[in-house]
């Protein structure tokens, strides 16, 4: 199904920076989870549970689940209304809405210098097999902040130039289009990593076909890669409460 969502749509953002319709997305698939719809039981992967494949939504049936979450979350936190439990969970990922109290790496990584920002950067593309891995410094040449070796086996090899943009906003189209500029004769591949997100523009021109080809790797995208390799965090073993469970508890 084609939504047809304009570009205004897309690239609304909230307070946090972060995309709004992409939080947005987030929740209703956690929704759907606590319905029993979606199994979510490895990271990163959602699938239709049996319950899931045999159920179709209308967008009544869609809101009433959210209104009902909603309440239910109101009810666990006594001192909040149910105005108060929308606006938390429009300003933050079902995740971080769960770990409030927890420091955010993303966070972290936008209060770092922008030199700091490159240079963890530059471990980052290390610990992900990138090879020769140089941050530029102070020179900006024409805005690539570094560039490295990425072998894919022992007969092929290409150079990586990389941007970093420590950002809380949205990177345009009009930065994508300055990197690949800067980049052209100069490598087969780019990347921008930024703390923040890409406007739907930037991201169609960061794929343009006749083009080089420029990875964009907005804030989710980091933060699961310094995860990946644990770099920088502290790998630790939680219990996330079964709200399935305790729902027939609440009634």
């Amino acid at each position: 199904m084609t939504l047809n969502l304009s570009d205004e749509v897309l690239d609304e953002t909230l307070k946090s920076g972060g995309n709004k319709f992409h939080n947005q997305v987030a929740w209703a698939r956690q929704y759907l989870v606590w319905e029993g719809l979606l199994d979510s039981s490895k990271h990163g992967t959602w699938k239709l549970t049996d319950k899931g494949k045999k159920t179709i939504l209308t967008e009544q049936e869609a809101r009433n689940f959210f209104l009902k979450w909603v309440d239910f979350h109101r009810k666990a936190r006594e001192e909040k209304g149910r105005s108060k439990v929308i606006e938390d969970q429009e300003g933050n990922t079902p995740e971080e809405y769960e770990k409030e109290s927890s420091p955010e790496l993303l966070e972290v990584l936008q209060q770092l210098s922008p030199s700091g920002f490159e240079k963890v950067c530059r471990e980052l593309l290390r610990e992900h097999g990138f090879e020769n891995v140089v941050v530029t410094g102070a020179s900006h040449d024409g805005g690539i902040d570094g560039y490295g070796t990425l072998e894919i086996n022992p007969f092929v090899s290409f150079k990586v130039l990389f941007q970093c943009k420590r950002y809380k906003g949205t990177v345009s189209i009009a930065q994508v289009g300055d990197f690949r500029n800067a980049m052209i004769g100069r490598a087969e591949k780019g990347i921008i990593l930024t703390t923040g997100t890409f406007s739907n523009d930037s991201i169609k021109e960061a794929n343009r076909d006749g083009a080089p080809q420029i990875e964009l790797v907005d804030g989710q995208k980091l933060v699961e890669m310094f995860e990946k390799v644990e770099l920088g965090v502290i790998p630790r073993t939680i219990y996330e409460v079964n709200l399935l469970y305790f729902k027939s508890f609440m009634d």
